[in-house]
């Protein structure tokens, strides 16, 4: 799928690590949420409440979720999954446009 359709935009951007990371929550017609944002060049440690897809819709990263030892690539559409209340390393040599799905 390449849009949502129906949604509602919160207006405030969630800005991490001096803003390497921006994304904007989507919440869909049925009220699932997801954050659709940017990762700019950088290498940065994201912790989870809930589990999270990572989906990439643009450029690749590299990823070493927590309790792993190896790192894994993914580009655009493919998507990785991060259990609750873990960790996951990112790297990005370029800007990368992703979809989490929350739950």
């Amino acid at each position: 799928m390449s849009q949502y359709d129906n949604v509602s935009v919160v207006k405030q951007a969630n800005v991490y690590f001096d803003g390497k990371c921006v994304s904007h929550t989507v919440i869909l017609a049925d009220g699932t949420k997801k954050t659709v944002g940017v990762i700019l060049p950088s290498s940065l440690t994201f912790n989870t409440g809930a589990p999270e897809i990572m989906e990439g819709v643009g450029g690749s990263c590299r990823v070493k979720l927590k309790g792993e030892s190896e790192w894994k690539t993914y580009a655009a559409g493919q998507s990785f999954d991060v259990p609750g209340n873990s960790s996951f390393e990112i790297a990005c040599d370029e800007p990368y446009h992703y979809v989490c799905h929350f739950g």
